[in-house]
């Protein structure tokens, strides 16, 4: 544990009825941070950022944030906190800039500096132009912008997203986190769960969770690292025949299919890939493309995953 840090979580358990939710989490993030948390449903994802925002009793352990002891303090830290919830309820009969008034109320912001805010708010998330246009009538992407503009009205210095960009096109997506990235750059500590890699690639670290528990904490580029070999892209006129031709061949470590495409963990690139290609064309397998290719955060965390649930 980090003495100075901003957050600091000491072996936190939460347990519903007969279930554990978290077990033993230990994790520190720094003032200023860009965290996010990724793992499949039921990780504890949602349970963690619930009790940062004072919402969920801790079982056992221990929380400190922004300074207050969330074992007793869970109602103090709840003006310094921003939580956007997975289905964050705006109120659709009510205009967007209705909802911010109403939000500004509701985080009791001085009348006198509402107005001033809720117009940076507006040109900051791209809303000005729509602000007088009914939230039921916003596209996914600008109502989740909006609910992120309601989040920021009393100007939190810590921002808890809960997967915020399900179900928006990719555009909204990048639009969104070009929001994100300049609250980052102007010190907001962010901590953000997300089903996307390539969203977690955009973090400062990334933590692992699964089934309850913090598998891992680290930067993108060391998490990338962590895969033991090299990857090879193969796309094939048959991805099925062709997983069954490679998966026994020596120096194959994994399989990972994406759509069409095979992306294989090998000992060698430089060595299997020729190896790869020839015995695909042995069993008269079209082969579209094969190259060595640069791991991504997805094939990692598969892989870690994977390697979890052989060990369970």
């Amino acid at each position: 544990m980090t003495e100075s840090a901003f957050i600091n979580i000491t072996e936190l358990t939460r347990e519903f009825k007969n279930k554990t939710a978290l077990e033993q989490i230990t994790l520190s993030i720094q003032e200023g941070e860009l965290f996010g948390l990724v793992g499949p449903d039921g990780a504890g994802k949602t349970t963690l950022l619930r009790i940062l925002a004072g919402l969920l009793q801790i079982t056992a352990g221990q929380v400190v944030a922004a300074g207050y002891d969330l074992n007793k303090e869970p109602e103090e830290i709840k003006p310094h906190i921003g939580y956007m919830a997975q289905e964050f309820s705006l109120y659709e009969k009510l205009s967007v800039v209705e909802n911010l008034m109403f939000f500004a109320d509701l985080y009791n912001v001085d009348v006198k500096e509402q107005e001033d805010r809720i117009q940076k708010l507006l040109s900051f998330a791209g809303l000005t132009e729509f602000k007088n246009r009914r939230a039921a009538h916003l596209s996914g992407g600008m109502q989740k912008k909006l609910a992120l503009a309601t989040t920021l009205l009393h100007e939190p210095p810590l921002l808890l997203l809960d997967e915020p960009t399900t179900g928006v096109d990719p555009i909204s997506r990048r639009e969104f986190w070009n929001i994100l990235t300049d609250l980052h750059l102007n010190g907001t500590t962010i901590i953000v769960s997300t089903p996307y890699m390539d969203e977690a690639d955009r973090c400062s670290r990334v933590g692992l969770m699964y089934q309850g528990e913090l598998v891992i904490c680290d930067s993108p580029v060391n998490i990338r690292n962590l895969l033991d070999g090299d990857l090879v892209k193969i796309t094939t006129s048959d991805w099925q025949e062709a997983h069954t031709v490679l998966a026994p061949l020596a120096g194959v470590k994994e399989i990972q299919t994406y759509g069409e495409a095979l992306h294989i963990l090998v000992d060698s690139g430089k060595t299997r890939l020729p190896q790869l290609t020839r015995a695909l064309k042995e069993h008269n397998l079209a082969v579209d493309e094969a190259r060595t290719a640069s791991p991504r955060m997805e094939e990692a965390f598969i892989s870690l995953i994977r390697k979890m649930d052989q060990v369970n």
